[in-house]
C-alpha cells in the first residue's frame, strides 16, 4: 500500500513553499514547547540508549532536540522538500530520509538497519488519509521492536473547532493557517476514538496517556499563542 499521490504532492508543495525561517510552518514550535515536555512523558518508559526515530519530522526542529538526548536520531518524512530543509538546518547532527510510513518494505528496511528503536510521532495520524492511518500505526510498531517505546500525540476533534474559530478571525485565516488550507492539508481529520483503536489494531499497547495541547506558531488577535487540544500516548508492542 502506498500513500496517495495527491497527499504526497500536497506535502511536497507545502514544504517547497516554506522558508527555512524557524516557525514559518504553523506547527513548527520551539522544542521547549513540544519535544521537551513530550520527552519528559516518554523517558520514564524508554531506554534512551536506543535510537529514536522522528516520524513526520518536517524541517527537523524536534529531531534536532531529540538528537541531543539520544545516541542516534533519525528523522523521516514523506516530503523530500521537508528532508532538505532538515538537512540544511542540521548538517552534522541527526540523519534524515524521505520515507512513506505506508511503505511497509521501506519501514521494515529501516527497522532492520536500526534494530529496536524509540519513536516520536507528533500529529501524523490525524491528518493522514483514512486508509493510511492503520499502516502509519503499524510503522510505529515495526520500528519499536521488542524494547522500543513510542510517544504518539494527535490532535483531538476539539482542535477542529479551535482552528475553525481561528479561521473566522477578522480578515480571515491568519497567513500560516491559510497556507495549510491552500495546500489541501486536513488538520484534525480523525475522530478521537479512532486513534487508540488504530494503535491497538496495529499491535500496540498503550502504557500511559493523557490530554495535552500542541503549541502553534500562530497567534490569536490578542497576541496569545494558539494551542490545539490533543491527546498523547506512550506505546509499546503488545
Amino acid at each position: 500500500m502506498s500513500v496517495s499521490e495527491r497527499y504526497r504532492q500536497a506535502w511536497e508543495s507545502y514544504w517547497r513553499e516554506t522558508s527555512d525561517a524557524p516557525g514559518d510552518a504553523i506547527w513548527d514550535a520551539d522544542p521547549s514547547l513540544s519535544a521537551a515536555p513530550h520527552l519528559d512523558l516518554l523517558a520514564p518508559h524508554a531506554d534512551t540508549s536506543l535510537p529514536i526515530v522522528d516520524l513526520g519530522c518536517g524541517n527537523g526542529t524536534q529531531t534536532r532536540y531529540l538528537a541531543a538526548r539520544f545516541g542516534r536520531a533519525v528523522g523521516v518524512d514523506l516530503s523530500q522538500a521537508a528532508v532538505e530543509h532538515a538537512r540544511r538546518a542540521d548538517p552534522a547532527g541527526a540523519e534524515y530520509h524521505r520515507l512513506s510510513l505506508t511503505d511497509a518494505a521501506a519501514v521494515a528496511d529501516l527497522a532492520r538497519r536500526l534494530g529496536d528503536a524509540n519513536v516520536y510521532m507528533r500529529a501524523v495520524i490525524h491528518q493522514s488519509d483514512a486508509a493510511d492511518r492503520r499502516p502509519v500505526a503499524e510503522a510505529v510498531a515495526a520500528l519499536l521492536g521488542r524494547r522500543g517505546r513510542g510517544f504518539v500525540v494527535e490532535l483531538t476533534a476539539e482542535s477542529k473547532a479551535v482552528l475553525g474559530e481561528l479561521a473566522a478571525s477578522p480578515g480571515g485565516p491568519p497567513p500560516k493557517l491559510r497556507r495549510v488550507f491552500d495546500h489541501g492539508l486536513r488538520p484534525a481529520d480523525a475522530a478521537d476514538k479512532e486513534v487508540p483503536e488504530v494503535l491497538a489494531e496495529a499491535g500496540l499497547e498503550i502504557l500511559a496517556d493523557g490530554p495535552t495541547a500542541l503549541a502553534q506558531t500562530e497567534q490569536w488577535p490578542d497576541g496569545s499563542r494558539v494551542e490545539l487540544p490533543a491527546r498523547w500516548f506512550v506505546v509499546s508492542r503488545a
